[in-house]
């Protein structure tokens, strides 16, 4: 509105707030007390239409505790002329969403009349803005936070750690940052090889190989180790070591250098650790327990020969590169509980499990594990021996009765729970028959009597365990058709 604004005499106080709503979001009519007589709406709103309730309320009480001195101060001095004053004022949640309308207001008093209208912008839209505006600002504070405690972390990380580490850029091959192991292991010239050509940290002799080797890398994404000189000090041998990264609109390469092997008058303790890495692996060969190497996920690296008899796998499909889950562990989570311990130990010794092989044999077996987090590539060592032959095996027919906890327990995961249930009480059941057979020396209807069961119901169960040869119908005498255990305590006798 315009500040020249000014109401004519003698103009109805009802009629000025009708006019004044076509310019105004909300109007209010208000007497010399600061009582609300009219309300009028510049817009349809379903939230401003609840305004329409405020008709005979005290004006201060429609808004917010915070606002109340703001109302006071426009009901004291009212806009007569010049430029009007405006306040922010919160009026409580009209809509039950739990925000509150933000109104900016300004008063001006009607001559002659003795009233005061309050003229008002709904600034709900301007407060979503800025509430935006905020967050977005926090989120920018906290993301900022962030980033300064990572490259916090990161440059403790890069100063302390003991390899030779490099960043350079992959396409004009400048040195970006090095850290204090790489300015030792270069000697003096690592200490001006900052902002300066990679090349220049390398013999002559070894820029064509390095070369060759970046672009190799930028190509297939990895390269191999490769051995370079160094210019300083005495041209030392060198293992170079090169990963590619994305950074910010370009690539980055970083480079890790640890010395090389000896060479000349030292050339036989060089070539020592290969022969013995050669007779290690004859070994793995060799080895009577499976031997298997696998990835972080479990994926079959090597495996021995050993190991491959215990699984039998089918020719057509290669055992490398399969989960070892396939065919170690009672079910899916034995392996899962080998590696988490692994994460968290190191290593495990002596898990007891199951091999299943390719044509569905189950093996007994003791798995030793071991993690190598910091090899090239990170890997798990498996060591499997089948115990199946130092198993004390008890026979009922064709089913291993589970005479121990420890037996019993080893069947969970490969026998569902309702099968181990009803074995352990199929074999309760067996020996409490042997054991009223044995006390009552083989009377059966003495067995029968103390097992609260009827002679025939106990004959039903001695055939079903094939605890007897022969059962008659009716047994009264004790011997008569003698079962298997009370023959063997007389024989015994």
């Amino acid at each position: 509105m315009n500040a020249a604004l000014t109401m004519p005499e003698g103009l109805d106080p009802n009629t000025a707030v009708s006019l004044l709503a076509n310019t105004a979001d909300l109007t209010l009519l208000l007497d010399p007390a600061g009582v609300i007589e009219n309300v009028a709406l510049g817009k349809q709103d379903i939230e401003l239409e609840a305004c329409l309730g405020w008709r005979g309320r005290p004006w201060i009480e429609t808004v917010s505790l915070d606002s109340r001195d703001k109302v006071e101060q426009l009901l004291r001095s009212p806009r007569r002329s010049g430029h009007p004053t405006w306040r922010h004022v919160n009026h409580p949640d009209l809509s039950g969403q739990g925000s509150d309308l933000p109104v900016l207001y300004t008063t001006m008093a009607l001559p002659g009349m003795n009233r005061v209208i309050a003229v008002g912008r709904e600034m709900r839209t301007t407060a979503e803005l800025q509430q935006r505006l905020v967050d977005a600002q926090q989120s920018i504070e906290r993301n900022y936070a962030g980033l300064r405690h990572l490259e916090t972390r990161y440059r403790l990380l890069f100063q302390s750690v003991s390899q030779a580490v490099l960043i350079a850029d992959a396409g004009q091959l400048r040195i970006s940052e090095l850290n204090p192991a790489a300015v030792s292991l270069l000697g003096p010239a690592g200490r001006r090889l900052m902002h300066r050509s990679l090349l220049e940290a390398f013999h002559p002799d070894s820029h064509a190989s390095v070369l060759a080797m970046l672009e190799h890398l930028r190509v297939q994404g990895r390269s191999d180790t490769l051995t370079v000189r160094s210019t300083e000090p005495e041209s030392q041998e060198l293992r170079l070591h090169a990963s590619l990264f994305r950074q910010e609109h370009g690539n980055a390469l970083l480079l890790r250098l640890s010395p090389a092997l000896a060479r000349g008058r030292h050339a036989a303790e060089a070539q020592a650790p290969d022969a013995l890495a050669e007779s290690l692996l004859r070994v793995v060969e060799r080895a009577p327990d499976g031997l298997v190497v696998t990835d972080l996920d479990g994926q079959v690296l090597v495996a021995n020969p050993a190991f491959m008899d215990m699984v039998q796998p089918d020719p057509t499909e290669p055992v490398l590169g399969q989960p070892i889950s396939r065919w170690l562990g009672r079910s899916s989570v034995d392996f899962r509980v080998l590696s988490a311990n692994l994460k968290q130990r190191g290593s495990v010794r002596l898990y007891a499990t199951t091999l299943r092989s390719a044509l569905g044999a189950q093996i007994e077996v003791e798995v030793s594990a071991v993690a190598v987090p910091e090899g090239e590539p990170p890997c798990l060592g498996f060591a499997v021996r089948d115990i199946g032959r130092r198993l004390n095996q008890d026979a009922r027919g064709e089913r291993v009765l589970p005479r121990t906890v420890g037996q019993l327990v080893d069947l969970v995961g490969r026998v569902p729970l309702k099968d181990i249930v009803a074995e352990t009480s199929e074999l309760i059941e067996q020996l409490c028959i042997e054991a009223a057979l044995q006390l009552t020396r083989d009377n059966r209807a003495s067995a029968a009597e103390m097992l609260s069961l009827s002679r025939q119901s106990l004959y039903v169960k001695l055939r079903r365990y094939g605890m007897v040869d022969n059962v008659p119908s009716v047994d009264g005498e004790a011997g008569e058709g003698a079962s298997a255990p009370a023959k063997r305590a007389r024989q015994s006798k």
